[in-house]
């Protein structure tokens, strides 16, 4: 059988197999239901998932008692009630690289998230000091550059789109690439066994990213990677790949290697809307401390 792209021709049975759409029971012998389900038909606004969780952090109120398991069954007579903590997020203040009308630029500290994850996000994100134009690992820091309206979204999203940026960064990897620069170009695909990573594979993106030994000792090297694609965790990717993986990478390497995720958008380079036209500017993050602490150069 050959399984094609086409449209879904049933709609509402493709909201069901997604848990978004719940079918009434049918088991006349149970008149209890599971708690997320109920839920689902309650508060629409919110998808099946999003809704566990909620229950899962205490939110769900059935019958003036919090209920932590989504599987719980429940009478529909039961008073069900969603309390939603009010939205009190504290913004950590970010060093601010450069800041005009149009744009902000900072130095995104690592542990920041990029952008929101479902309906409710207690936690700060970049989103929340401006629009987004590109990523980074939550576990990276370094230069990130946001917009203060749409058009200028726009038009800085194009720039990475089109390759017309110019990023590099820095990363203290373990052991030492055979060759002292080189380019790696190695397509990269989503893992399908582990689906929130990545790999090198011959049938994935092409992805290219060059890469300078600056210095190494005690077996860890400190390298400048410049990459010309921007797909997901691709530096990681591919210095794993090599043999020589980011020190404190959880997912690609060893946690324990380091205290944090050892890489460091350094520098970005990109063209900005000015009064007079636009101007190409480089904008710069300093490499922090954690870096010296565990690699003397």
């Amino acid at each position: 059988m050959i399984i094609t792209g086409k449209k879904f021709s049933k709609p509402e049975l493709s909201r069901v197999i997604n848990g978004d759409t719940v079918l009434p029971n049918t088991d006349s012998t149970d008149t209890r239901r599971r708690l997320d389900h109920i839920l689902v038909e309650k508060y629409p606004n919110y998808n099946r998932s999003s809704l566990q969780n909620f229950i899962k952090s205490g939110f769900a109120i059935v019958n003036g008692v919090p209920v932590t398991k989504p599987n719980t069954k429940i009478e529909d007579s039961s008073t069900i009630e969603l309390h939603l903590p009010p939205d009190q997020k504290i913004l950590p203040k970010l060093p601010i690289i450069y800041e005009d009308d149009r744009v902000l630029v900072v130095n995104k500290p690592t542990g920041l998230l990029s952008m929101a994850k479902g309906e409710y996000c207690p936690e700060a994100t970049l989103e929340d000091y401006g629009l987004l134009v590109h990523r980074l690992d939550r576990d990276t820091s370094g230069v990130v550059i946001l917009a203060k309206d749409p058009t200028t979204q726009k038009m800085l999203r194009k720039q990475f789109q089109d390759r017309k940026t110019h990023k590099t960064y820095t990363a203290l990897v373990e052991g030492t690439p055979k060759l002292p620069e080189a380019v790696i170009n190695l397509p990269i695909s989503r893992n399908l066994k582990r689906p929130t990573t990545f790999q090198v594979d011959q049938n994935g993106k092409p992805s290219q990213t060059y890469y300078k030994v600056l210095m190494s000792h005690n077996n860890k090297s400190l390298l400048e990677l410049k990459p010309t694609t921007g797909r997901t965790h691709q530096l990681r990717v591919h210095l794993k790949y090599l043999g020589t993986p980011i020190l404190g990478d959880p997912v690609y390497g060893e946690a324990k290697s380091a205290p944090r995720l050892m890489l460091h958008a350094k520098e970005l380079e990109i063209t900005i809307p000015s009064p007079n036209g636009n101007v190409r500017k480089t904008f710069q993050a300093p490499v922090p401390t954690e870096f010296q602490e565990n690699y003397v150069f």
